[in-house]
């Protein structure tokens, strides 16, 4: 028994966990410097000393102690937080955003993967920020607290809790006895995708700052750009091509990857039942929107891959267009729809409800409808010819209800900005689902700027409830949690 909730342990990692970031705001500095920006050098440093003494505090209050189930969600919850809170201040620093607001939309929307953007004229800004924006989505892709997980031995027992927590999905596969091993592997693996795909981005002809930043932006399904356009700045097909394997790759589960490392071999792959619906949903949307597209213009050379980008990029929660996709059809637009509820499979990088918690919810519900006729029957959900544990299958349904019911709530919070039901109800699933970019007022050429400061704190919290998967946040709202 944990008995009531200790708040050493939890400043004290919460103070690793500034510390980190401090360390991370300084990383653009060498981008400033190459490119001659003075001002949003010093604008980093002033961030990067100010959360570091923020961390310093709260390792000064802190203290030794074991990290229970109730210490973790609160370390992962405040964790994100602060760090979107303390990630906002060089877009405050540097001038680049005004408002706190604003700036804690963006540095959340980093963070978070979320993609979402304020910035009216992105390319105006320096290209130290702009690095920042995407580098934020990197160290939020694969989690900050896998990373203190995998680096921190002081964690002991409290590891598989912030690790259970932290990565996404109905359930937390642990690939190695010591999770801390597991963390350690998934971030190699994370690290290796991050190179090749830069490399092959250089190769396609981008410079370096363009291709690390859209990398950044790619492996951890973010899709922050610093072109105003996103990837459809690019005329190269190349680059698209190369985008849209690594956004396929990134909304896959990282532990199958990591059983290729264990030389599992490639079939092992295959047999996954949640890749194979993964996939089997990518390619039946990218037919279905590549068939209604060419209906409307005829086939062009194009049509397949901007079917396919696009499918990949909002099902994966990355949020890039290759192309304005707000004037399509009514049909595409309504799969792209759909898709922002879906996700990648459990393990990825991706955000919303994830392929795994939509099977095991369809075969629970198939289970249901059995039952009417036959209810003395004994049957158990299975996927992949495995049963679904009834703890796992009532944590889904309660997932369901809450994640849908945000989304409501949600959309009705920012539906009194306008400018319409459309867009209120997109710029909710589009935040809830870390997925980016909307329809209509906020489409894939647009912003969340119009906004105001109530409702663009409200889509933080949406953020900030899909990354933790609304369970850990919600959590904290609840008697239960604080009661010794």
């Amino acid at each position: 028994m944990s008995g009531g909730l200790h708040l050493r342990p939890v400043l004290r990692m919460l103070g690793w966990i500034l510390l980190v970031q401090a360390g991370a705001q300084l990383v653009p500095v060498a981008c400033c410097l190459f490119y001659g920006e003075s001002a949003d050098l010093r604008a980093f440093l002033a961030a990067g000393a100010l959360t570091a003494l923020a961390g310093l505090l709260c390792r000064a209050f802190g203290g030794a102690g074991e990290i229970y189930p109730r210490e973790g969600i609160l370390i992962v919850s405040l964790g994100w937080i602060l760090a979107s809170v303390f990630g906002a201040l060089p877009y405050l620093f540097t001038g680049t955003l005004s408002a706190p607001a604003d700036a804690l939309f963006e540095s959340a929307s980093g963070f978070t993967t979320t993609g979402a953007s304020v910035l009216t004229d992105i390319e105006a800004a320096g290209r130290g920020i702009l690095f920042w924006r995407s580098f934020s989505q990197w160290l939020g892709g694969m989690g900050i607290i896998v990373l203190f997980v995998a680096l921190l031995p002081e964690l002991g027992p409290g590891a598989r809790f912030l690790y259970k927590l932290e990565v996404p999905g109905p359930t937390a596969e642990s690939l190695r006895p010591r999770i801390r091993d597991t963390a350690g592997l998934l971030w190699r693996i994370y690290l290796l995708l991050t190179v090749v795909q830069t490399v092959l981005l250089l190769l396609c002809g981008l410079d370096l700052f363009d291709a690390l930043t859209h990398t950044f932006s790619t492996v951890s399904t973010g899709g922050f750009s610093p072109r105003g356009a996103s990837v459809a700045a690019f005329a190269s097909p190349w680059v698209h091509g190369v985008i849209l394997v690594f956004m396929v790759v990134a909304g896959g589960n990282f532990s199958l990857y990591a059983a290729l490392h264990r030389r599992a071999g490639w079939r092992s792959l295959w047999r996954d039942s949640e890749l194979r619906l993964y996939l089997s949903l990518l390619a039946v949307a990218t037919a279905v929107i590549a068939m209604d597209l060419s209906r409307r213009d005829g086939w062009m050379g194009r049509t397949l891959l901007d079917a396919a980008f696009q499918a990949a990029s909002v099902m994966t929660t990355t949020g890039f267009a290759s192309v304005d996709f707000a004037p399509w059809p009514n049909l595409s637009q309504g799969v792209l729809i759909a898709l922002m509820f879906v996700g990648g499979c459990a393990g990825s990088t991706s955000g919303s409800m994830k392929v795994m918690r939509l099977a095991i919810g369809l075969k629970a519900a198939l289970r249901e409808v059995c039952l009417l006729f036959a209810p003395n029957r004994v049957m158990r959900v299975t996927v992949g010819g495995k049963a679904v544990p009834e703890e796992v299958v009532h944590s889904v349904a309660g997932f369901f209800v809450l994640f849908f019911a945000c989304w409501g709530l949600g959309t009705l919070l920012v539906l009194s900005a306008g400018p319409g039901l459309v867009t209120a109800a997109t710029a909710s699933i589009t935040t809830l689902g870390n997925v980016g970019p909307g329809f209509e007022a906020i489409g894939p050429m647009a912003n969340f700027a119009f906004y105001g400061s109530w409702e663009k704190l409200v889509l933080v919290a949406l953020m900030w409830l899909g990354r933790l998967e609304v369970y850990a946040l919600a959590a904290l709202f609840t008697g239960t949690f604080w009661r010794r």
